[in-house]
């Protein structure tokens, strides 16, 4: 203890002893949904350990988990900005699977180089132009047209889906080729031989559209949008180049996932992606962003797609019957909307 030689309290000591805490109370209030989902999240494991120790306590889960989840959460990050600006894209499965199209027919056009590693690079760059230029048609409909995205994607997901069937004649296509180069061990390699490429990929893209929402002027613009977007046109914002930069980046992140989801088979079917509709929706919804937009955060998302990629490992290590995980994430979104409904409501 420091004692003042003139007789006088030392003020300073005082002021900093209370100013920890009520920065820990601020903290957790500006952070309030991602220390929620964080918690679920931390609480979701420890049931599962308990339930099921062998299985939690393998590091081989772990590896499943970080190999199989990246292939829709790829897609939940960039969705989740969709709805921040309150809007929906249902559209990525197909989009999924036209970017293999595009794919499939730019290695086709670059054989004639005859470099595989090459062909297959240009190959990957069309297939995300391809997811790219989907997503932009997507905005322009919504925005210059005026029709709901809701409506829109729905639409659009079965336009593009029989896009797929009708370029491919509803053939599957093998991907042997890929092993040989440089691609294959970079984008769905394992480091270490543990940690899978993909996850690596999702880090990535997830710390890109984190720093677009939370260190961009697209971001802030995105979270007025998708609060009160006549608010966000008073105040000068493009509220139609941004929503349509948002689709485009869904397009963009979902012919990814589609290279990557891919490449991990070595193979293409017409159908592929349509099994990602649910869990991608539901990991955007668990993780705190709401239906209603102007709320969200990547963070959320990205622990929200590991608990839905856990739930279908999970309920079967317990002993409970695989069936169950449809009517788990059907209850996860219904329950996730409802609460954002009720929370909205309580502040206006």
């Amino acid at each position: 203890m420091n004692t003042p030689t003139n007789g006088t309290s030392p003020a300073p000591a005082v002021t900093q002893h209370y100013k920890v805490p009520f920065n820990i109370r601020r903290f957790a209030r500006q952070n309030s949904s991602q220390l929620g989902i964080l918690g679920v999240f931390l609480g979701l494991w420890l049931v599962f350990i308990i339930a099921a120790p062998n299985t939690f306590l393998s590091p081989q889960i772990y590896s499943a988990f970080m190999t199989s989840t990246p292939f829709f959460a790829i897609m939940a990050i960039p969705l989740t900005v969709i709805v921040i600006a309150k809007e929906m894209d249902l559209s990525f499965p197909s989009i999924t699977a036209m970017g293999m199209v595009g794919f499939w027919f730019a290695y086709n056009a670059t054989a004639f180089i005859g470099n595989t590693t090459v062909s297959v690079g240009l190959a990957i760059l069309a297939a995300l132009i391809v997811g790219t230029i989907i997503g932009w048609i997507n905005g322009i409909i919504v925005v210059k047209v005026g029709i709901p995205s809701l409506v829109v994607t729905i639409g659009t997901q079965f336009f593009w889906r029989g896009a797929v069937l009708v370029l491919t004649n509803g053939k599957n296509f093998p991907l042997e080729y890929i092993k040989s180069t440089i691609w294959y061990p970079l984008l769905v390699g394992k480091i270490g031989g543990f940690l899978p490429a993909q996850m690596i990929w999702l880090v990535i893209v997830s710390i890109l559209v984190w720093v677009l929402l939370n260190r961009h002027r697209f971001g802030a613009h995105v979270y007025l949008v998708g609060d009160n977007i006549n608010s966000a046109e008073l105040m000068g914002v493009d509220t139609g180049r941004t929503r349509i930069q948002a689709f485009m980046l869904v397009g963009l992140f979902s012919a990814f996932a589609g290279v990557i989801a891919s490449f991990f088979v070595a193979y293409f079917w017409p159908n592929m992606g349509s099994g990602y509709l649910l869990n991608t929706l539901a990991a955007v919804f668990l993780g705190g962003t709401s239906v209603f937009g102007g709320v969200g955060t990547v963070l959320g998302t990205f622990l929200g797609a590991f608990i839905i990629g856990s739930i279908d490992a999970a309920t079967v290590a317990i002993g409970m019957t695989g069936y169950l995980t449809q009517l788990i994430y059907g209850f996860i979104i219904v329950l996730s909307v409802a609460m954002h409904s009720y929370l909205r409501k309580r502040a206006d």
